[in-house]
């Protein structure tokens, strides 16, 4: 006797949706890494800084094109007070921008200390009360 195989192709089955609706879970945040803190609070204020030094460079820019600074050295020479005229020496753009870089560096030095102190305060007050509570949902 002869055995006859057949081979049936497999059949694909359509998958099922199941309608379970919306999914929420509710986490609690009791930690903050500090490094991981720090790295964010210091690229975040990098770009604070970056755009301190831009913002002041465009007010710059805007406020010599309507001639507000040549008004101001005007009145200030008019008024012919030494110390007024060492002022209006510090509204020039080789002194402003500066300015306001040094600004910028000092924001981003206490702006990412304070990052990390933060993320180690947290963690203190999340120890004593359990943390912040989350719930977050799979839509």
């Amino acid at each position: 006797m002869s055995e006859q195989t057949t081979q049936t192709a497999p059949v694909a089955k359509k998958p099922t949706t199941v309608n379970v609706g919306i999914r929420r879970v509710k986490m609690t945040v009791t930690k903050v890494d500090p490094w991981s803190a720090l790295k964010l609070s210091f690229l975040l204020s990098v770009a604070l800084g970056i755009m301190i030094v831009v913002a002041a460079t465009v007010l710059w820019l805007v406020l010599d094109s309507m001639h507000v600074w040549s008004q101001v050295t005007d009145l200030i020479v008019t008024l012919g007070e030494p110390r007024l005229i060492e002022l209006a020496q510090y509204m020039q753009f080789g002194r402003f921008i500066p300015f306001a870089v040094v600004v910028a560096v000092i924001e981003i030095v206490l702006f990412t200390a304070l990052g990390a102190v933060m993320a180690l305060i947290y963690n203190l007050v999340a120890s004593l009360v359990g943390g912040v509570t989350l719930t977050v949902s799979d839509e």
